[in-house]
């Protein structure tokens, strides 16, 4: 069917304060012969000015969302990871750790190791037994505007209330202990896509109280929580949806985005009909919920086959009919193919088998939405060993780096606010409701941006983010250097390409701080490194 044009996003509703827009990334100039030569010729992403946030809202959402690819195809791009790069990934809790985890520390292998599979994914979802003080005290101290109610966050500026969401995304990403919560809030974040640049602080609130309250809990709550999230009211204009002229972009996007798909049997009729439930849901104050019975359509409509009776033209009851449409869509068959699409495209392969996605679905349905039992359906040991690599999109990659290095971190807020902007992916600024694409076809342009990213985080030796190569020089070797980066940064399952190539830049010349320093940058740019 043909989609109807969509209303214009408004940009007047209560905390509509623009922070930083979205940029495109720098184009990929080739530059100056230099060290990077020894990785041209195994990259293992092209080189192109593609891989920007910016280009893909220029093509346009996808009609085919939920599906192998948020974008078209663009030729020339290397789409595949090299061989020797899935070929070393052979132990099965540490090839776990890789899918649930941002990036391997060596107490990530031995604690993956020492519980085995089943251990260490039990470990990962029962997130809230993890000691994670560490990390919530550093994120408590440095960024205590996310505690702050919408009275308190109004006072602020967007610019450092985006800020300080970014950072504290990034730091808990990076550097906790709940790595599988930490990248099912980025899962929820994109399929409950809210841009910052419109809603501002509103959106603190939502990925408090929406995304992080039910990350690893069950979906129908999740959504429910959305469905009366002011952000998400305000981004998708339904606060300004009042009988008789009614809004329908939460009533689409909730079919098309956040339950059954675009191809869930839906028609325009009954994006009509929903919009008319869901007429009169609004905010008030600071980023309260509240329905409006004045601004209700309180008629009988009819959708995807479910009557809802006229009711009398007054009182809050009149909230049930919006109530109504999320019990029936959670249930959905068509809500359960698609989540459990998504989900598994997440954590373990861009094209899901369909009859992994009809088993998962099932788990789905007969558990009423557990998350976490449909991620043990998805990351069983014959699917993980199976699955091939999948490409970092530039947020895991940062994240990755962090994670692997370890520097000592007063703040991110560089990295957080700019460099991720550099590389395409700053959070919580994707314009359209689809979120980030989770496409390697999309991200894979991005090579000297993450080249030059690299240069940037290993030349951090005062401020902010320290980095410390010490560790890496004990040997004092090409060899013994080598070595330790490979166990730092790759779990000691480097590509034997990747290696190769470090190592001989490392024995060309006198071993110094810069040039360890130099050899980290290779591998964190090296095409074994754009993998997990």
């Amino acid at each position: 069917m043909t989609e109807p044009e969509r209303e214009p996003i408004r940009n007047d509703e209560p905390g509509d304060e623009h922070g930083a827009r979205v940029v495109a990334p720098p184009l990929d100039i080739e530059r100056p012969a230099s060290r990077r030569a020894f990785f041209i010729k195994g990259a293992a992403i092209g080189a192109g000015a593609v891989g920007s946030a910016a280009l893909a809202q220029r093509i346009g959402r996808s009609a085919n969302v939920g599906g192998s690819s948020a974008t078209p195809r663009i030729p020339g791009l290397f789409h595949n990871a090299p061989t020797d790069v899935a070929e070393r990934w052979g132990t099965l809790p540490v090839r776990l750790s890789r899918r649930i985890a941002y990036g391997l520390t060596q107490n990530d292998v031995q604690q993956a190791k020492m519980l085995g599979f089943a251990g260490y994914l039990d470990y990962q979802l029962d997130y809230a037994s993890i000691d994670d003080g560490a990390v919530d005290s550093f994120v408590a101290f440095n960024y205590p505007e996310l505690a702050m109610t919408g009275a308190q966050l109004v006072a602020l500026t967007a610019s450092t209330v985006q800020s300080r969401l970014q950072e504290a995304t990034l730091f808990r990403a990076a550097f906790s202990k709940r790595q599988l919560y930490e990248r099912m809030v980025e899962f929820w974040s994109d399929h409950f896509n809210i841009s910052m640049n419109k809603v501002g602080y509103l959106k603190v609130i939502d990925d408090r109280s929406v995304i992080r309250a039910n990350a690893l809990g069950k979906f129908p709550a999740m959504l429910r929580a959305s469905a009366h999230s002011a952000a998400m009211l305000a981004y998708l204009d339904n606060n300004l949806s009042r009988y008789p002229k009614v809004n329908e972009n939460y009533a689409r996007e909730l079919m098309e985005l956040h339950t059954v798909g675009v191809n869930g049997g839906y028609t325009q009729t009954d994006v009509s009909e929903v919009a008319r439930c869901f007429s009169g849901w609004t905010i008030q104050g600071r980023g309260d919920f509240y329905f409006d019975p004045a601004g209700h359509d309180f008629g009988s409509k009819t959708f995807l086959g479910q009557t809802i009776p006229a009711a009398p033209g007054t009182g809050a009851a009149g909230v049930s009919d919006g109530e109504t449409v999320l019990n029936f869509l959670v249930t959905h068959p068509s809500t359960a193919s698609f989540i459990s699409t998504k989900m598994i495209r997440w954590l373990l392969q861009y094209e899901p088998p369909p009859a992994l996605v009809a088993r998962v679905a099932a788990v789905y349905t007969q558990s009423g939405g557990d998350i976490p039992a449909m991620i043990r359906a998805i990351l069983t040991p014959d699917n993980v060993i199976n699955a091939p690599v999948k490409h970092k999109r530039p947020f895991h990659f940062v994240a990755s780096a962090l994670r692997s290095l370890n520097p000592v971190v007063t703040k991110l807020t560089a990295i957080a606010t700019t460099q991720l902007g550099i590389l395409g992916q700053d959070s919580f600024i994707w314009e359209t409701p689809d979120g980030y694409p989770d496409s390697v076809n999309y991200w894979a342009g991005g090579v000297m941006s993450r080249w030059r990213f690299a240069d940037f985080l290993t030349a951090l030796t005062s401020g902010d983010v320290i980095v410390d190569v010490a560790p890496f020089m004990v040997s004092g070797t090409a060899d013994g250097i080598t070595a330790a980066i490979n166990s730092a940064l790759f779990a000691g399952e480097m590509p034997a390409s990747d290696a190769d190539r470090i190592r001989s830049y490392l024995a060309a010349a006198a071993i110094t701080s810069t040039r360890t320093r130099e050899a980290v940058s290779l591998a964190i740019g090296s095409a074994g490194f754009q993998w997990y």
